[in-house]
């Protein structure tokens, strides 16, 4: 049986890195459910490093002599729960993208509109929105 290289504390090392990812991705779900942009930019930016650690750490207690198993099934389950607030995010980016679009059309489509049914009165005048 070969010994073990990972020093005895990885276990602990690895359960502290992992409870940060964990703290991390609560505090983004927190900021996004209060709609809070600053907490929510500060939040990502804390899981992103988290995640890097993590990233290292688990990788380096691989290459050493494993992961406790218990430690690996939480790890999955965390990923699992980035992964779905990834997808969470991506959703509801895609819906304000559409509500922009309903209220502020790009301009291609409102000039070709406007300006295929004009009924050849003229104001003499620019329209606002136009130039926005």
């Amino acid at each position: 049986m070969r010994p073990n290289p990972a020093p005895v504390s990885a276990p602990r090392d690895l359960e502290a890195t992992l409870a940060e990812v964990e703290a991390q991705l609560s505090a983004l779900g927190n900021a996004l459910k209060l709609q809070n942009a600053p907490a929510a930019e500060e939040a990502a930016a804390a899981l992103h490093r988290a995640l890097a650690q993590a990233v290292s750490r688990f990788g380096n207690a691989e290459r050493s002599g494993g992961v406790p198993p218990a430690l690996r099934r939480r790890l999955v389950r965390t990923s699992g729960q980035v992964a779905a607030q990834r997808d969470a995010v991506a959703r509801a980016t895609s819906a304000l993208d559409r509500a922009i679009d309903v209220l502020l059309p790009s301009e291609a489509p409102a000039a070709s509109v406007y300006g295929q049914g004009s009924t050849g009165r003229s104001t003499g005048r620019s329209s606002g929105l136009a130039q926005a």
